[in-house]
């Protein structure tokens, strides 16, 4: 008898655990002198928005589609930022340091999953 799989959705622990990861996320771009001026008139919900992206990305509800219009409707709002090599890598490290900061798992398998996503 095998054990379920679960989704990284259920693995990172839910729609709690990412809405979690956002807004920490989220905290540290504003303070951020690379990434925080592209993102300083984002809405106070868009942190919530991301974790509804993400959420149904590892295999959680379909929330964002249901809605805000899903993957294309988030790929055309960020067209036209032209986020510099630095600004995309410091991206990647805030939200790197974020999950760590919040407790998402850290063993490799996951890590791997969330960072390749990424």
């Amino acid at each position: 008898m095998s054990a379920k799989i679960p989704t990284l959705y259920e693995w990172a622990g839910g729609s709690e655990a990412l809405n979690r990861l956002t807004r920490a996320f989220y905290d540290k771009v504003a303070v951020d002198p690379i990434v925080g001026p592209v993102f300083k008139t984002m809405s106070p919900d868009h942190p919530a928005h991301v974790a509804a992206f993400i959420g149904e990305v590892f295999g959680g509800p379909k929330t964002h589609s249901e809605e805000f219009g899903g993957h294309r409707e988030m790929v055309m709002h960020h067209l036209g930022k032209h986020l510099t090599e630095e600004q995309r890598r410091r991206w990647i490290n805030l939200l790197a340091d974020a999950a760590d900061e919040v407790g998402l798992p850290d063993d490799p398998e996951f890590r791997s999953a969330f960072m390749g996503y990424v």
